[in-house]
């Protein structure tokens, strides 16, 4: 690919620039002037990139480089250069928007300066249904409820009050549009790619940066083309394309990738179908997935009120789909292409642990007998951000009124989760919840509860070892409930309910009966459902807030003495010097997710809290030499019962700073900017991994932490638990220049290994002034 001289004007020197200049209103709706303008930079940028590249361009090609800052001398090369973009929106959800938005507070600006919106979706704990455990919520967070509603009244930012919907639904029935590029402090903001947006998941810091009117960084993604031919039948679904992509992609197959869906297969399948593909692409580590403008996208913006944005992208299509050529011949444009008929496919459960430990339904049984999982389902649980759109539930209740015709209900825990107001009001309307509550499920609120940890089971105490079967993207150890003994398999909304009817894992819902009053009876697959109801939705914006006019006399709402809220002190600068002698607080030994690293449930009431959340750093993390969660040698003691917490926090009174030994793809899954925080916090300098996931390493670096990896990943196993590692000639630390480190032994024996990193000047300038925030203060100052 060409390259040219890269833009110098730095982000610190814009933030200067925006602060100096007059206030800009910006409403955080979606408007079609919104779209026209962007459309129109699209069409400005693409001919400036055909001339440039000398070539035709993909999909996310066009979208992706038309939100150049300067596309005429941007750097581009995939998988090297690091593009400097300009987003559309930004969208967070209450969990994380907390310290989003604490760090949009430090950057002094009076109004988000693009459209950006709020949603509370992940504090609200499943337990007794929908009704009281948003009652509780409201009582519980209350203090948080009101921190962000009054900061976004502030700021110029859209409240989705909790209740309101899970910000995913919510934002691909309200805010996306083809063509747009939306970053979201959420992994799972990819799901906006259903309706052929780039959208992207990244850190608080980078939402913050964002708003305040700052360009934002990433780096060029290489291209997967996934090529879908034929049409999904019987039992298959969306959620079994993208199981299976997890399967042949691996969870860090995607990483520094955006995949792209094609074919004659992807226009078959709907639009909220196309969204629970996107979203688990962050279960294979892409940057973000994508499909083409098509009918199905046009039928939905029409459904959810947004004709004039659907008589846009019919106008400007040509920039909405790949160019002629690509599907052609896509070998030429995309680095991996794969295949998949969607005539062949089966149903597929994954699990458990992992999203992409995968196989076709009917073999379920026998690797539940071969590995000893636990046969009975303790619960069944249909819903997340992934599959709660009224075509889930319509292909959902269709299994459940086979039941009912047969006297069968549901012979443990069934929980259902709709994906907004808008969707639970629509199937309330069309006689969904009913049958759902016949045939026995709970319903819950419009939020993410259990699919994000936050879920109180009394009945099942860590240590009970119980399979469970989800609709939802992730399973790792510990995420629905927080026991790392509870097995999480994953399926379609559908297959859930039809193995959860049965409550056993050996059944196969495509070949086995059931036996009912004394009959056997056997499930037929649902027939297809669509996207758009019959009757249209029934339009909803409850809980919905609008900013204030004006917003100056609004005040941010922060208890002093607040257990849940505190202001942000920035974290200091480096001081100039080498890293030495440093413990290792942690070998992490395998998989090592955000999860491990700054697991959610309990903990997300402190989200808005950083030195209290630290209490739970690396509690779920396997250390490496003892094979025990959550605890390690603490060097200044030689106590080996202190939880890592704690250890860091005596070093930290010690002046003592300390590292971090990572594994394979470390700080996979959530963009929890908390599990960079929290280390950065307590003391941590440096994470030295065999290799990162991608919003991690990013959200390492906005926090002044060296994300550094092993030139020679074998010198992992060289790594002791009495080691001190020093990491040299800091001063000349460059981009794409090796780092090195010396490692001493306990008996005076000292190793030199080379490390490397993938920091620009830029990071390297966020490292030295101790955050990428701080950067941009210092020099805006």
């Amino acid at each position: 690919m060409a390259k040219v001289k890269k833009n110098k004007i730095s982000s610190s020197k814009k933030l200067k620039a925006v602060r100096a200049s007059t206030v800009k209103t910006v409403h955080p709706n979606t408007t079609p002037e919104m779209v026209e303008a962007a459309f129109k930079k699209l069409e400005r940028n693409y001919e400036i990139l055909r001339k440039r590249l000398g070539r035709e361009l993909t999909l996310s090609e066009k979208l992706v480089l038309g939100h150049l800052d300067d596309p005429q001398n941007q750097v581009l090369a995939r998988g090297e250069a690091t593009l400097r973009l300009r987003p559309d929106r930004v969208a967070m959800q209450d969990a994380t928007a907390q310290m989003a938005i604490l760090q949009f507070m430090q950057a002094g600006i009076e109004h988000a300066r693009v459209p950006s919106t709020v949603h509370c979706d992940h504090l609200i704990q499943a337990y007794e249904g929908a009704a009281a455990d948003k009652k509780t919520a409201l009582i519980t967070n209350k203090e948080v409820y009101d921190f962000l509603e009054s900061a976004c009244k502030k700021y110029g930012i859209g409240f989705w009050g909790p209740g309101a919907g899970i910000i995913h639904q919510v934002v691909l029935e309200k805010y996306a549009f083809p063509g747009g590029l939306m970053i979201g402090t959420d992994s799972h903001t990819p799901n906006g790619g259903g309706l052929g947006m780039v959208a992207i998941g990244v850190g608080g810091a980078d939402a913050a940066e964002v708003m305040a009117g700052l360009v934002w960084e990433v780096l060029h993604p290489k291209l997967i083309g996934i090529h879908l031919k034929g049409s999904l039948h019987g039992w298959a679904s969306p959620k079994d394309i993208i199981l299976r992509v997890c399967e042949i992609l691996t969870v860090k197959g995607g990483t520094n990738a955006i995949v792209e869906y094609f074919g004659p297969g992807a226009s078959s399948i709907s639009c909220t179908g196309k969204g629970t593909i996107c979203n688990m692409g962050a279960e294979h580590g892409a940057t973000t997935s994508i499909f083409p403008f098509d009918e199905k996208m046009d039928r939905y913006l029409r459904a959810t009120e947004r004709a004039p944005i659907a008589d846009l992208a019919k106008k400007y299509r040509r920039f909405l789909v790949n160019d002629p050529e690509v599907d052609a011949h896509p070998e030429k444009y995309y680095d991996r292409v794969v295949e998949i008929d969607l005539d062949k496919l089966e149903p597929h459960v994954v699990g458990p642990h992992t999203p992409d430990l995968g196989r076709a339904v009917p073999e379920l049984k026998y690797d539940v007998e071969k590995n000893n999982y636990p046969e009975h389902i303790s619960a069944a649980l249909i819903g997340s951000c992934t599959n709660s759109s009224y075509e889930d539930i319509e292909r959902t209740v269709a299994i459940a009124r086979q039941a009912l015709k047969v006297g069968l209900k549901a012979p443990i825990p069934l929980l259902v989760t709709p994906g907004s107001e808008q969707i639970c009001e629509t199937i309330k309307r069309d006689g969904f919840l009913e049958i759902l509550e016949q045939v026995g499920a709970q319903v819950l609120a419009n939020a993410c509860g259990p699919c994000i940890g936050q879920w109180r089971r009394d009945q099942f105490k860590p240590g009970t070892r119980n399979s469970i079967l989800t609709s939802y993207n992730r399973n790792f150890p510990r995420r629905n409930d927080g026991n790392p003994d509870t097995m999480a398999f994953m399926a379609s909304p559908e297959v859930v309910m039809a193995i959860g009817l049965a409550g056993n894992l050996k059944f196969d819902p495509l070949h086995d009966e059931l036996k009912t009053n004394g009959k056997s009876f056997r499930f037929d697959p649902p027939a297809a459902a669509s996207d758009i109801p019959k009757k249209g939705f029934a339009i909803s914006w409850k809980g919905y807030i609008e900013p204030a006019k004006p917003a100056s006399s609004v005040q941010v709402k922060i208890d002093p003495k607040s257990e849940r809220l505190a202001f942000l002190p920035p974290f200091p600068e480096w001081s100039g010097e080498d890293f030495l002698d440093l413990p290792v607080l942690l070998k992490a030994f395998g998989k090592c997710t955000t999860d491990h690293i700054s697991p959610a449930g309990p903990w997300l009431r402190f989200r808005g809290h950083l030195d209290r959340i630290s209490d739970n750093m690396f509690i779920g993390a396997v250390n490496a030499f003892t094979k025990e969660a959550g605890k390690g040698l603490n060097l200044l003691t030689c106590d080996r019962s202190m939880s890592f917490s704690a250890i860091a926090r005596e070093y930290k009174q010690h002046h003592l700073n300390w590292v971090v030994i990572g594994d394979e793809n470390y700080g996979e899954g959530s963009s929890r900017e908390h599990a960079a925080m929290e280390p950065r916090y307590l003391g941590c300098v440096a994470v030295i991994a065999k290799s990162f996931a991608r919003i991690h390493e990013t959200n390492l670096k906005k926090q002044g932490i060296l994300p550094l990896t092993f030139k020679d990943p074998k010198d992992y196993d060289s790594i002791e638990e009495t080691d001190r590692v020093s990491i040299l000639d800091l001063h000349t630390l460059a981009p794409k220049k090796t780092v090195r480190a010396e490692i001493k032994k306990q008996h005076g024996k000292t190793v030199t290994i080379e490390l490397k990193h993938s920091m620009t000047s830029e990071q390297i300038r966020w490292f030295q002034a101790g955050s990428a925030l701080n950067a941009a203060r210092k020099n805006a100052a």
